[in-house]
């Protein structure tokens, strides 16, 4: 028996280590942990947002602080009613593995409970457009781009191909 899988068995392996670190990615942020945040990208890595864009592990790092506090502010000034909670979802994935490199899709929400009465509602929606490349440590994000639509951009301007 070969002791590495087929390649079709591969690629599934591929796209469910990938959809996990996406996962990995939506946790960090709503448990405002910039190290795990931070450990999901390459040392060069770049992420972009309509706010901004931050190159390397550590402004990457440091955006994901920046987030956390904002965050943390909001419900300090929330107190003392019940705290918001803010949780984000990745769905819809598509993939695009050629070897140790691939491109990845995906739509995101958040749910928020921010308003007076602590109903959560959608606060906001988007789209990922990632590049990934294996490493010794599993896969990792070189360049992320964080498209939010409510915000007017739109995936429409770049369709996966």
């Amino acid at each position: 028996m070969s002791a590495r899988p087929d390649s079709a068995v591969q690629e599934a392996i591929d796209k469910m280590t990938i959809g996990e670190m996406q996962s990995r990615y939506m946790f960090a942020l709503d448990w405002h942990d910039p190290e795990m945040y931070a450990s999901l990208f390459t040392d060069d890595a770049v992420l972009e947002w309509p706010e901004g864009q931050a190159k390397g592990r550590e402004q990457i790092y440091n955006a994901c602080v920046r987030i956390g506090e904002f965050y943390d502010n909001l419900a300090a000034a929330a107190a003392p009613r019940k705290p918001f909670q803010l949780r984000h979802f990745v769905t819809n994935r598509a993939f695009d593995i050629k070897g140790d490199q691939a491109r990845a899709w995906a739509y995101w929400l958040d749910l928020n409970n921010d308003n007076l009465q602590r109903w959560p509602y959608v606060a906001a929606y988007g789209y990922y457009e990632d590049d990934l490349v294996r490493t010794a440590d599993g896969w990792r994000f070189t360049h992320r781009k964080i498209f939010n639509e409510m915000t007017g951009e739109s995936p429409r301007d770049n369709p996966v191909t």
